[in-house]
C-alpha cells in the first residue's frame, strides 16, 4: 500500500487530520492559464484565513487546507462561502493512504450520523493508488453495512459518505458546502467602481468581484449636507468580505455640485454631474492601474438611464465602462443586495450627491453636442477634486471575531 507523510505529535504518529478540502468550477477550464488562477485561488485563500490554519496547497485540482487544533469553523465556513473562485469545501479527515485506515475512518464518520440507507462516493484523483474508485466503494460500503447493519441505496441513500484519494491522503467527508463561484479576485485586473449610497452599486460592485475584479472603491458626497460618509464605508466593509482588502476614495464634491446647478439647466445636470463623476473615475483609474469603470446602472430605471443618456455620460470616459446590472430590474437587484448582506446598509437614510440632483422633467434623450456645449460653461479639475479627497482602507482582518 502507499502511504503518506504523517503528522508528529508528542512522539505519535497520527493516523488523521483534520483538514478542508476545496473544490473550484471555472478555473478548472482554463487550460494552460490554469495554474495562475489556482495560485491566485491559493493566495486569497491564505488571505482570508491567516492564522486560522496550519497550511494550505495545491493538490490534483483541488486545495487542501489543514485546520489547527483550536479553531471557529464558523468564521472559516463564512469566509469561504465568500472567496471567488470556491465552487465548495468541506470539513474532511484526513488518513493514510491505505483502504485499512479509510474503511475505518468511513466508519467512523458512519457512526455519527443517524440514517437508514447510504452510497460511498470515490474520487481517486492520485492514479498511484492500487484501487480504482469503483473498488473502494465496495469495500467501504461492504465494511459500513456489515459493522452498522445499513442498506446500500446508490439512487436516493439518507446519507453519502465521500472519499477523495489525494496525494499525500485520503480525504474523508459527508458534506459539501455551496460557495459563490466565480474567479479569483485579481485575476481580471483592477476596476473602479462608482459607489453611492444606495442599493445597485454595490450590487454591481459585487458582481464585479466574484468575476475576479480587485474592486477600488470611488464615491462622492456633499460635505455641505452630509457630516460623514459613514454609510458607506459600512457598505464598503461589508463588499471586502469578499475581496478581503479593499481601497475606496471619498471625494467631496458639494462645491462642484452647486457649480453644476448654477451653470447647467436643470434638465441636463444628472447627465453632466454624472459625466464630471466618469472624469474624475478615469484619473483615479489611473493611480490604479485599473482598466474599467464600473457602475451600478439598470437600463431604463431612471431617466439618466436611458440609451441616449447612458451614452451620453459613457462618452466622458476614455475607458470602457460596465454596467453589470445592466438588464436588471430593480426587484432582482434587491434580492442580490439581501443575499449578500448590503440591502439593509443600502436603506439607511443617506443624503447622496444625486438626491437633489434630479429635475421634476429631467432630459430623457440628450445629444453628446449639446451636452458638450453646456459643458463650456463649466470648469473643474479632476486633480483638484482627489486632491481634497480622502484614500481608505479596508480589510477583513481588522474586524472582530464574533463572541469578542
Amino acid at each position: 500500500m502507499i502511504h503518506s507523510s504523517h503528522k508528529k505529535d508528542k512522539g505519535i504518529l497520527l493516523s488523521k487530520l483534520k483538514m478542508i478540502v476545496i473544490h473550484y468550477g471555472e478555473i478548472g477550464i482554463k487550460g494552460r492559464n490554469r495554474s495562475m488562477f489556482e495560485n491566485m485561488l491559493l493566495r486569497n485563500i491564505k488571505k482570508a484565513l491567516e492564522g486560522e490554519i496550519e497550511t494550505a496547497r495545491k493538490e490534483h485540482g483541488r486545495i487542501i487546507l489543514e485546520e489547527k487544533e483550536k479553531i471557529d469553523r464558523g468564521l472559516i465556513k463564512e469566509r469561504l462561502q465568500k472567496i471567488p473562485g470556491i465552487e465548495n469545501f468541506s470539513f474532511a479527515m484526513g488518513t493514510n493512504l491505505d483502504i485499512g485506515e479509510i474503511k475505518k475512518m468511513s466508519v467512523e464518520m458512519a457512526r455519527k450520523k443517524n440514517f437508514h440507507t447510504f452510497k460511498v462516493a470515490t474520487k481517486r484523483a492520485n492514479k498511484k493508488f492500487p484501487l480504482p474508485s469503483i473498488k473502494v466503494n465496495e469495500e467501504v460500503g461492504k465494511e459500513i453495512k456489515e459493522r452498522m447493519g445499513k442498506d446500500v441505496n446508490l439512487s436516493n441513500p439518507d446519507f453519502t459518505i465521500f472519499i477523495e484519494i489525494g496525494e499525500r491522503n485520503a480525504y474523508i467527508y459527508d458534506e459539501k458546502i455551496p460557495a459563490m463561484g466565480g474567479l479569483p479576485v485579481g485575476s481580471q485586473g483592477n476596476v473602479v467602481s462608482l459607489l453611492s449610497g444606495g442599493i445597485d452599486s454595490p450590487v454591481a460592485s459585487y458582481f464585479m468581484i466574484k468575476r475576479g475584479c480587485k474592486v477600488i472603491f470611488l464615491h462622492f458626497y456633499n460635505e455641505n449636507m452630509v457630516s460623514s460618509p459613514a454609510k458607506v464605508e459600512e457598505i464598503i466593509e461589508k463588499l471586502t468580505e469578499y475581496q478581503v482588502e479593499s481601497k475606496a476614495y471619498i471625494i467631496p464634491f458639494g462645491d462642484l455640485q452647486y457649480a453644476v446647478i448654477s451653470s447647467i439647466p436643470s434638465r441636463y445636470r444628472m447627465i453632466v454631474y454624472r459625466r464630471v463623476m466618469a472624469r474624475v473615475a478615469n484619473e483615479v483609474a489611473i493611480k490604479e492601474k485599473a482598466h474599467a469603470i464600473i457602475t451600478g446602472d439598470s437600463m431604463g430605471q431612471v431617466a439618466s438611464q436611458t440609451v441616449e443618456n447612458l451614452g451620453c455620460i459613457y462618452e466622458a470616459s476614455s475607458l470602457p465602462v460596465l454596467p453589470p446590472l445592466i438588464g436588471m430590474d430593480k426587484r432582482e437587484i434587491v434580492d442580490m443586495a439581501k443575499k449578500i448582506g448590503t440591502y439593509e446598509i443600502s436603506i439607511k437614510p443617506y443624503d447622496d450627491c444625486c438626491s437633489f440632483m434630479v429635475a421634476k422633467h429631467p432630459a430623457t434623450g440628450a445629444s453628446i453636442e449639446k451636452i458638450k456645449e453646456m459643458e463650456k460653461r463649466l470648469e473643474f479639475f479632476p486633480d483638484e477634486l482627489l486632491e481634497k479627497g480622502e484614500i481608505k482602507y479596508f480589510s477583513i482582518r481588522k474586524r472582530k471575531r464574533r463572541g469578542t
